[in-house]
């Protein structure tokens, strides 16, 4: 069958669609409750143009991060109702950056290159978070976006279109920010470079969008507490801890994007501990990680290899502003982050794929196609519901906290807290770090009529946790949003009454 263009986007599309067919059947999950479901914000039509004056967060969750144009969006799937509309839309914005991904691919290796690397990204089991997740847009749109800012520097040496795809992608999610370093980065290794004068066009062009972005993001944002703004397994440790244990998480980052049999919906402590000591076996793994993702840079650039090098890079670049090495970040681990980065996956294997011929090039589609679309396609109904995503968490991470966790908050609400109950104990059993835990488990006692008992519980919070300063009210405010009015009454007297001047 003879490789064409339109032969080839089509088919990178109904990969990446047949694969996510399963997400129109589920529902809002995990983090679209508190974005989506329980955010006034995106229940009115004002909301298109108030989520531009607003965070990502609600204030009583932090009022943490910038994502006016991600708000929006679920402004208008709230208004058309429903569940299936909201994740077509997810399956259209996947579709469309897999299309993307095959017309960069085709531009620097060819067609077969563009067919297989298409492919791969469109199934890769590693994008099911991103995907069949509702909030998971982020990164769907951040995505497209960036991809297109790269392709008009680079292929259309645009810098005005650049910049203002570069400006939406932002306005989606901040991992947008890497772009305009992937576009110096191809120019450095060769790819379509302009000539001097050109080059301070973009540059002109990107300080514009920054200067505008960052103005609006720090006005917006300066009202609000940013508390939660570190994963919970580096609660109270150093500086150093915080990154030997990023390096370890680098051994999951390589399995993830070359070997992803493995899926977890939850990487929190203990099933990914503190690493402490760069004596630690952990470590070591992620370390020698690091060192075999050099090993292959330095081995395709002797080779002459550029565009390999280019997404070796690539990985590291977008990736590098979550892997708690720079600094920490709100999760570990968290498989929807690797989806810009498994860009460069393909960058790298665009080569090899390119030399492919004939026959080779569709059984090599196929079999991609058939591996990751059906690893995929089984995962999809995990984030179904907050009860799938619990179980799952039970299920692939049964040393993590957030499975005991999230067990109890669904029998919060369903008026069983003898139950949740004993489901917080056992998660700070687990891991006695994170003040919500106490706070949830208070919520448990006031509904069993055990005032005393919800007050011991709530007096360790302060040494439980590095930000207290909030989680008072912002249970309070989840309290009120499952129906629990006097435990939202309590927990505000308390947040009343607690000393200021005390905190960490």
């Amino acid at each position: 069958m003879t490789l064409t263009a339109r032969r080839i986007y089509w088919t990178v599309a109904l990969c990446a669609l047949v694969t996510y067919l399963g997400a129109l059947a589920n529902h809002y999950s995990w983090d679209d409750t508190p974005i989506i479901v329980n955010n006034d914000l995106v229940h009115s039509w004002s909301g298109l143009w108030r989520s531009f004056a607003a965070p990502y967060w609600p204030p009583s969750w932090g009022g943490l991060v910038y994502r006016p144009l991600l708000l929006a969006s679920f402004v208008i799937d709230w208004k058309v109702g429903g569940t299936a509309f909201p994740h077509a839309m997810n399956l259209l914005w996947h579709a469309g950056a897999a299309v993307l991904v095959a017309v960069m691919v085709r531009r620097w290796a060819g067609d077969a290159a563009a067919l297989v690397g298409g492919i791969l990204f469109a199934v890769h089991p590693v994008h099911v978070e991103a995907v069949a997740n509702v909030v998971g847009r982020g990164e769907l749109t951040a995505g497209a976006f960036v991809m297109l800012s790269v392709y008009a520097a680079i292929v259309r040496g645009s810098p005005g279109w650049s910049a203002f795809a570069w400006l939406l992608g932002l306005l989606c999610k901040e991992s947008a920010a890497v772009a305009p370093v992937w576009v110096a980065t191809a120019w450095m290794l060769g790819f379509d470079r302009p000539t001097r004068r050109q080059i301070w066009s973009f540059v002109g062009a990107w300080a514009a969008v920054a200067i505008a972005y960052g103005v609006a993001r720090t006005v917006v944002l300066l009202p609000y507490p940013q508390h939660y703004d570190r994963a919970p397994v580096f609660a109270l440790q150093s500086a150093w801890e915080v990154r030997l244990t990023g390096v370890s998480a680098l051994a999951d980052v390589l399995r993830l994007l070359v070997f992803p049999l493995t899926l977890r919906a939850d990487y929190s402590p203990q099933e990914r501990p503190i690493v402490s000591s760069p004596l630690d076996w952990r470590f070591g793994v992620g370390l020698l990680s690091l060192l075999c993702w050099m090993a292959v840079l330095i081995l395709v650039w002797k080779r002459g290899n550029k565009l390999s090098a280019m997404g070796l890079l690539w990985i590291a670049l977008a990736y590098g502003p979550v892997a708690n090495i720079l600094f920490p970040v709100g999760v570990l681990v968290a498989e929807r982050t690797l989806y810009l980065p498994s860009i460069g996956l393909i960058l790298v294997v665009a080569p090899w794929a390119a030399k492919l011929q004939g026959r080779q090039v569709w059984i090599a589609a196929a079999l991609i196609a058939v591996l990751g679309g059906v690893r995929s396609a089984v995962r999809v109904p995990v984030w179904k519901s907050d009860r799938t995503v619990m179980m799952s968490i039970l299920n692939d991470s049964p040393m993590s906290y957030r499975g005991p966790m999230g067990a109890g908050i669904i029998y919060l609400q369903i008026r069983r807290p003898q139950e949740a109950f004993l489901e917080f104990r056992k998660a700070m059993a687990i891991y006695p770090r994170d003040g919500r835990l106490y706070l949830l488990a208070a919520h448990a006692a006031f509904d069993l009529g055990r005032p005393g008992l919800a007050d011991s519980l709530l007096e360790p919070v302060r040494n439980a946790c590095e930000q207290c300063e909030h989680f008072y009210q912002s249970e309070a405010d989840m309290a009120r949003q499952i129906g629990d009015s006097a435990v939202a009454d309590s927990l505000e007297a308390w947040d009343r009454r607690k000393p200021r001047a005390e905190h960490p």
